[in-house]
């Protein structure tokens, strides 16, 4: 799974700022390329926005809470609004299927589903969905709950506890069990590529790849996101408690909470039908499978909005869930959401921040090529918020959701829908770019014997260089990981990852290739041809 194996890492939250630049950089290439067949103009696309009209969205009005901690003057979200919104984001954008989670202080406010999962099931407050990273806030307290019981202490070395654990770097004995969780072990994709390696099939083989593998930095000293940590870290709670980890959530997490549709799972394979998510393709919304990875403990709980409200009310309650049910100590709650030293928005399984109003969040995404999802709690009104979207990283929708109910929360009128999804105008910018690569790539071919004929009797080398820039989008589709990972700052980046975040690009991409590849073979045929075939009025040979 992306997350698993792919997305559940920081390249969607590294590329989000710089998508649009991402995006034009590709279609300029498209625009170069498609350009090498021919001296044919092109005419740069353009897009127009436009606002969205429908009943307004704000909250209802001021009420007061009296819970510690929270902000009075924030208003109550009104699950009506919350209605509309929604809905009308899912007819703006395609969105298929979203559930949202609402709570505050120790009440649910709102539950719902929207739309259908990708075998066409109603999506309800109840259908099992996709959390993917939001996975290490729970890998996090199920560790914390040993650490309490004595079973694992933070900063001893993991080792200690879980012996298995070795890799070929002799710093990584003293990683400690702190480390995993803030993400400061050392461990990173530049020294181990978690997802461009054969996938584990379990936590134990997960601990196991790593004996061959090196950090790419001290522990304790450089923060990297990376899967790999709390793959370990679900590892130690298995044989810490003994308990296989699925098993452990079931009895000490999701059993007390009476989270009843919520489980984790190792692989893509493991994913049940209403957690299968979609991509976008030029305004179609296409059904398909999570590329195949390894997930538990770091993106492999399964869970419902009415689930995840529960998750959200003990959350609130510093540990103490629905009906006061304690499942870990306001002390542990805290401690997790504690930045470390070497990253001040990171904690154990928690990222630290504020709202575009300034208000204090802590919250998480997740990432799966095929679903997204987002939680966030806001500390001074005590909200919770949880949003989990059946659409890929690349179209942001439980971002964008949960941006919306964050703004309700703070008495603000959300963004409205976009009148034309942005990945839309991109799609019909590389379609029409490639109806343009096919055109001149037929031209090309309609003219290909003259072209021999014209450089008939040139040196080799000069044919060879008026072909060579037919290779750009060759070299571009074999090296097009490697551009990713750039940008993504060194990040482990797959061929079958960048497909499923800029699927119309990929298209066009291996399209461009083959034709030009079809082109250089049919031009050099007839280039070997006219040099073989006899001059003009030249003397045959006699029989």
């Amino acid at each position: 799974m992306p997350e698993f194996k792919i997305t559940n890492s920081p390249l969607p939250r590294r590329l989000a700022g710089r998508r649009p630049v991402a995006r034009a950089a590709m279609f300029a290439t498209a625009l170069l390329t498609a350009a090498s067949f021919a001296p044919v103009p092109f005419a740069s696309a353009s897009s127009a926005s436009a606002s969205f009209a429908a009943a307004p969205f704000t909250a209802a009005s001021s009420v007061p809470v009296s819970s510690a901690g929270t902000d009075t003057a924030l208003r109550e979200i009104d699950p009506a609004a919350v209605d509309r919104f929604v809905n009308a984001y899912r007819k703006s954008t395609g969105l298929p299927g979203v559930a949202v989670a609402v709570t505050r202080g120790n009440e649910v406010v709102h539950v719902a589903g929207y739309g259908r999962t990708s075998s066409g099931d109603p999506v309800t407050a109840d259908t099992p969905m996709a959390t993917a990273s939001l996975s290490k806030s729970f890998t996090s307290l199920a560790v914390m709950q040993l650490a309490e019981k004595g079973v694992v202490r933070l900063d001893e070395p993991v080792r200690v506890r879980l012996p298995e654990f070795v890799m070929a770097d002799p710093r990584a004995a003293r990683i400690t069990v702190r480390q995993l969780l803030d993400q400061t072990s050392g461990m990173a994709d530049q020294a181990f590529p978690e997802r461009s390696l054969p996938q584990p099939r379990s936590l134990r083989e997960a601990v196991a790849r790593l004996r061959g593998a090196r950090l790419a930095a001290d522990p304790g000293t450089r923060w990297s996101y990376h899967n790999t940590n709390f793959q370990v870290a679900a590892r130690l709670v298995e044989v810490a408690s003994g308990v296989p980890f699925a098993g452990y959530l079931g009895k000490h997490v999701f059993g007390p909470l009476g989270m009843r549709n919520s489980t984790t799972i190792d692989t893509e394979r493991d994913l049940p039908a209403s957690a299968r998510g979609h991509l976008h393709l030029l305004g179609a919304t296409l059904a398909l499978p999570e590329p195949p990875g390894f997930g538990n403990g770091s993106g492999g709980v399964i869970s419902s909005a009415r689930d995840m409200a529960q998750w959200m009310i003990m959350q609130n309650g510093e540990g103490a869930g629905p009906g006061g049910v304690r499942v870990v100590s306001a002390a542990s709650v805290a401690e997790m959401r504690t930045p470390s030293k070497i990253k001040n928005s990171y904690a154990l399984g928690w990222a630290i921040g504020t709202t575009g109003n300034g208000s204090p969040v802590v919250e998480h995404g997740g990432d799966l090529l095929t679903a997204t999802a987002q939680q966030r709690l806001l500390p001074r009104s005590g909200y919770g918020i949880v949003v989990m979207a059946n659409t890929g990283t690349t179209y942001g929708d439980s971002d964008a959701v949960a941006d919306a109910l964050v703004a309700m929360a703070e008495g603000q009128e959300p963004k409205a829908p976009p009148s034309i999804p942005p990945y839309l105008i991109i799609d019909l910018a590389v379609a029409a770019v490639a109806a343009v690569t096919l055109l001149l790539a037929g031209r090309g071919l309609a003219r290909s014997r003259r072209w021999a004929a014209r450089r008939a009797g040139h040196p080799a080398w000069r044919a060879a260089a008026r072909l060579l820039p037919y290779a750009l989008p060759g070299v571009l589709c074999l090296t097009i990981t490697d551009v990713f990972g750039l940008l993504a700052r060194g990040k482990d980046i797959t061929w079958t990852q960048v497909a499923y975040i800029y699927p119309s690009f990929m298209l066009w991409l291996v399209l461009a290739t083959g034709a030009c590849v079809v082109l250089v073979l049919v031009r050099i045929g007839h280039l070997v041809r006219t040099c073989r075939a006899p001059a003009p009025g030249a003397a045959q040979p006699s029989r």
